[in-house]
């Protein structure tokens, strides 16, 4: 992570980002020009983000295309907090699945479902995608939204 403006820390973002089990929802160009967004399970690791997905999902056309991204991670209910940003985007096979079975088990606690016997079958060509940010700024309500004391 490049450059950190807002509420937070360097330090501070980067335990959110481990902490933080929502998915990041990322941003992107489509080949046409058009905007695409999708959510994605993630893991902060090493000053980047890293993500895994089908080897054939549209996300990793778009990205082969144009890299740049734009992303936020937040949480869902009050009071919100979280990490927006902008970086670029890398495409990697993950032919052992070693992204996708450690973001399984941050996100599921456990690999005993059929989703996860899906995600991890043999057959299942997976990629990593790896976001190097440029820029993020965080932002944290809990003070503003903390009751009144009256």
């Amino acid at each position: 992570m490049k450059r950190v403006t807002g509420d937070w820390t360097r330090e501070r973002t980067e335990q959110f980002l481990d902490e933080q089990t929502v998915p990041v929802r990322l941003a992107m160009h489509r080949p046409d020009g058009g905007l695409w967004m999708l959510s994605l399970w993630y893991r902060y690791r090493d000053g980047r983000l890293e993500c895994a997905t089908g080897a054939g999902a549209e996300v990793v056309r778009y990205l082969r295309k144009d890299p740049e991204v734009a992303f936020e991670i937040s949480t869902n209910d009050p009071p919100y907090r979280g990490v927006r940003g902008a970086g670029s985007a890398s495409i990697a096979p993950d032919e052992d699945k070693e992204v996708l079975r450690a973001l399984v088990d941050r996100y599921l606690g456990d690999r005993d479902s059929g989703l996860v016997d899906s995600l991890l079958s043999p057959e299942r060509d997976e990629v990593r995608i790896g976001i190097d940010v440029d820029r993020a700024y965080t932002w944290d309500f809990s003070a503003r939204m903390r009751p009144r004391e009256d």
